[in-house]
């Protein structure tokens, strides 16, 4: 496995750019967190941290392509992941101009404090949230999935059943014929 820490003291005024992309960055999260996904085009991180007074600046370009379930048929839903990001990662214990910070609060995945006490930026950390966000919530296997039948179990992309199409709550079924006139 790659070593995805970087200390912030060796960046310099200039910064640095990494390129991550050894699956294992990818893998042990991903089983951590139950995500039912796999890879099927390597997912790559370029990153650029550039430190700052109060903290590091991060851009970067996250690329791949995973499958996850359909939300609606459970079917191979492709996603295709081609995401740019900008992010300010504070050090542990500073706060902004202004700012008050609050404990419990620092982001703790991506700026690690050391036992010697100095600063390590964690690239894994910060491309897995980036990951995190840019995989849908709802994913579909295509826009217009019509999902399975709650019958029979159907799926209604590869066919009708023979079910009857169930017309909501019958418990307001002495509603349905109600009209409002005006």
């Amino acid at each position: 496995m790659s070593e995805t820490r970087i200390a912030v003291k060796t960046l310099g005024a200039e910064g640095g750019s990494f390129v991550v992309d050894d699956p294992a960055v990818w893998a042990r999260p991903m089983a951590e967190c139950g995500m039912n996904c796999r890879v099927t085009r390597p997912l790559s991180g370029q990153v650029e941290v550039l430190p700052q007074e109060d903290g590091c600046l991060a851009r970067g370009r996250l690329t791949g392509e995973i499958v996850v379930p359909c939300d609606r048929c459970a079917e191979d839903a492709v996603v295709v992941i081609d995401h740019r990001f900008e992010s300010f990662e504070p050090f542990p214990g500073v706060t902004r101009e202004g700012e008050t910070e609050h404990d419990g609060e620092t982001d703790e995945l991506v700026i690690h404090v050391t036992e010697n006490g100095d600063m390590e930026f964690d690239l894994g950390g910060l491309l897995w949230e980036e990951f995190a966000l840019c995989v849908p919530f709802k994913p579909l296997c295509r826009p217009d999935c019509r999902g399975v039948c709650p019958v029979c179990g159907q799926n209604r992309n590869e066919g009708d059943c023979d079910c009857a199409e169930e017309r909501g709550d019958p418990r307001l079924a002495a509603l349905r014929g109600l009209r409002v006139e005006k």
